[in-house]
This record gives structure tokens, C-alpha cells and sequence, in this order.
């Protein structure tokens, strides 16, 4: 048990390693299966060029990862890109891949790094179907892609990787490989694709490439927390810990693809950390319902800030997730929990954007890329790293 004394002089340099540590794991997994996730974009471009769609589903935290992978493939981030069909059925998915499942299909299932039967149960009849299967991880599919380590949390991080390489690589094979047709305004992305045409076994070995050079970047923007932000992300572990042990309860939010990082965020404040317990936390991106009604009926700027309002008390924190750092409806509830007395975190991208320049949130961690997918997963190593920190605080009760 760590004293008083030991976190204020000790969490910055804890938090700078605990980031480090993961790059040996990254660069040891994509080292091995890099050429197999490029083969795996070019089947999976196949599959979609015959009319084929992703159902993507897992339960608990990697439900999470599913819905992540949807907006990935429909709401293309990358400049130019068509929107790709694909479906999160976590919410039933025994009974989405019976009724929807189809030969061109393709079927994504996570699960902890131990597996998960129903996952695998699903990906099996899928693949009984003909869908082209892919299991994170599942033996018995397609792809298979073994865990590279026990821990739940790095293994989430890794598959997040995974998957946004799969997903840039398919528009590769899709614009370069099937269609024949040139990059276009993303050619600065793949510096190693150019005037390949169709040949598949050189765009395949390029596309490995430059997987493991996204592999390098992750890597970098690492770094650069430990060295820059570790201190910020120390002071908000020590200032979150403090409200959640007087038992304030954490809220959560952001859109799209950080929507599903605070949904995820708020699930591991949740789940008991070892010996630590369960910490109060929810997610205000979790209820579709609420959140087309207020976007219908009222507007989108109100979408967190009215649940605010509805729930939040002075006590009580939340963390807002924010890839540029300018989203309106962020702002405003930013704005709103500020002058609710509530303590306000903001995990950023880019140079922190609106949010930091105004000074609209307490904490602040900022990472310094202008590329979403990246951003991304280095905000996952920063809340993964708050909740561990979390952990080892004192007097944390339910």
C-alpha cells in the first residue's frame, strides 16, 4: 500500500513507466502478426466488394470494442473513404448472427485474453455459414489472433491497434488492390503504395509496411505522455481519487469512437481492480434512446450537458473525451459541470483545441497527434493507466 507521501513524489514517475511498458508488447505482437492482419485486409476488402458486412459483438468491457470497430467502418475517419457497412450486435448477438449472418459476410468477435465460449460459439456458426471469421481471440476462427498478454486492459489496447490497422489496410486493398484506382488524398498515409497496381503479394508486403510503422507512431506518441504528460495524468489520478473516496460518481462521455472509450472507461472504474474495489462511474454515451431524443427534440450541444444536469451533483466528477478538442456538445457540458462545482478532466488530441485554450476543464492530458485513430489509442493507455493508478490509491470505496 503506497503511503501519502510515496504517490505525490512517486505517481509521475510510476505513470511515465507504466506507459513505457507497453511498447515491448506492441512491437513483439505487431512483429508477428502484421502480415497476417495485411492478408487479412485483403480478404476482408473482398468480402465487402461482394456486398459483404461486418457484425462485430463481445459482451461487457469488449462490447465496447465492438462498437468501436462499427463507427470505425461506417464514419470513416481517413479523407475521401466511403463508408463501409458493419453492425455492433452485442446486445443480443446469439440471436443477430442466426438471423443476419451470410457467406460474404464477416464476423468479429472480442473476448478477454482467456476467451469468451459465446464468442467463440457465434464466430463457429458464422463460419459454418461461410462469413469469413475473425476471433480476438478465438481459436477456432479464421483468424485467430492469440493474446499477447493476461492483462485485460493492455490486451484491449492492442486489439484497438489492431483493429485501426485493419481498418486503414482495407481501404488500401479496396482503392489500390481490387479497384485499381489511386490513393488520392490519403496517399500520405501509405508512403510505401505507390503505382503498386494489383499485385497483391507486393501491396501485401507494403501494407505490412506500413502496420508496423503506425505500430512506430503509437509508439512515439507514448513517449511522448511519459515524458510530457505524466505529470498531468498523476495530479488527475490523485484528484479524481480524491472525490471518488468521498464517494462522488464519475461520469463519462464523448462521441463516436470516444463515446465507446468512455463507455469503456467508466465499465473498468466499475469492475472491482484486485483488491481495490468497484468505484462509482457511468457512461452519459450508453443510452441510445436518451440520446436521439435530446438530439431530436433539443439539439445536439445538450446531449451530455442535459444528463449533467439531470444527475450530476457537486461532488462528483467527470471526464470528458475529446479527440479535437472543439466538440461543441463536450464544451458545453464541460462548461455546465464547471459552474455545477463537479471537477472536470479532459483527455485530448491534437494541441487540446478549444478545451485547453479556454481553460474549460480542471486536469487536462493532451495527445499531440493530428491523426484520430492514433489519438485514440494512445487515450486508451492514458485511461487504462488513471484507472491502474486509481487502484492503488487508498480508501476508495464503493
Amino acid at each position: 500500500m503506497l503511503t501519502d507521501a510515496t504517490l505525490r513524489q512517486g505517481l509521475p514517475t510510476w505513470c511515465a513507466a507504466t506507459l513505457r511498458a507497453r511498447d515491448a508488447l506492441s512491437r513483439e505482437f505487431f512483429a508477428r502478426e502484421a502480415r497476417r492482419i495485411a492478408e487479412l485486409a485483403r480478404r476482408a476488402a473482398e468480402r465487402f466488394e461482394q456486398g459483404g458486412r461486418i457484425l462485430a459483438f463481445g459482451r461487457g468491457p469488449y462490447a465496447t470494442d465492438a462498437q468501436h470497430t462499427a463507427v470505425e467502418f461506417v464514419h470513416p475517419v481517413l479523407v475521401g473513404k466511403r463508408a463501409l457497412p458493419a453492425l455492433d450486435i452485442s446486445l443480443a448477438f446469439k440471436i443477430w448472427v442466426r438471423a443476419l449472418a451470410r457467406p460474404q459476410d464477416i464476423a468479429i468477435g472480442y473476448g478477454p485474453p482467456g476467451g469468451d465460449p459465446e464468442v467463440s460459439e457465434m464466430l463457429a456458426f458464422a463460419r459454418a455459414r461461410g462469413a469469413l471469421t475473425i476471433g480476438l481471440p478465438d481459436e477456432g476462427s479464421e483468424y485467430a489472433f492469440a493474446p499477447a498478454t493476461g492483462d485485460e486492459r493492455l490486451h484491449q489496447e492492442l486489439v484497438e491497434i489492431a483493429c485501426h490497422v485493419l481498418y486503414e489496410s482495407v481501404h488500401v486493398f479496396l482503392e489500390h488492390g481490387v479497384r485499381g484506382r489511386d490513393l488520392g488524398d490519403s496517399s500520405f498515409l501509405y508512403p510505401f503504395l505507390a503505382d503498386v497496381g494489383a499485385d497483391y503479394q507486393r501491396l501485401t508486403g507494403d501494407a505490412t509496411h506500413s502496420i508496423l510503422a503506425k505500430e512506430r507512431d503509437g509508439a512515439a506518441l507514448r513517449e511522448a505522455l511519459a515524458e510530457h504528460e505524466a505529470e498531468s495524468i498523476a495530479a488527475t489520478i490523485l484528484a479524481l481519487g480524491e472525490r471518488l473516496a468521498a464517494g462522488g460518481t464519475l461520469f463519462a462521455f464523448g462521441n463516436g469512437g470516444s463515446a465507446t472509450d468512455a463507455t469503456d472507461f467508466a465499465l473498468d472504474c466499475a469492475t472491482p481492480a484486485g483488491a481495490a474495489p468497484a468505484l462509482r462511474a457511468v457512461s452519459l454515451a450508453l443510452e441510445p434512446a436518451l440520446i436521439t431524443a435530446l438530439l431530436n427534440d433539443v439539439g445536439r450541444e445538450v446531449v451530455f450537458l442535459r444528463q449533467i444536469i439531470a444527475q450530476a451533483g457537486p461532488a462528483d466528477v467527470v471526464v470528458a473525451f475529446s479527440t479535437s478538442g472543439g466538440s461543441s456538445n463536450v464544451i458545453a457540458a464541460l462548461a455546465e459541470a464547471r459552474q455545477r462545482g463537479l471537477l472536470t478532466v479532459a483527455i485530448l488530441g491534437y494541441d487540446g483545441g478549444e478545451i485547453l485554450r479556454k481553460g474549460l476543464a480542471d486536469r487536462t492530458i493532451v495527445v499531440r497527434s493530428d491523426y484520430i485513430p492514433r489519438i485514440q489509442e494512445a487515450q486508451a493507455a492514458v485511461y487504462h493507466t488513471i484507472r491502474e493508478g486509481l487502484a492503488r490509491l487508498h480508501g476508495l470505496g464503493a
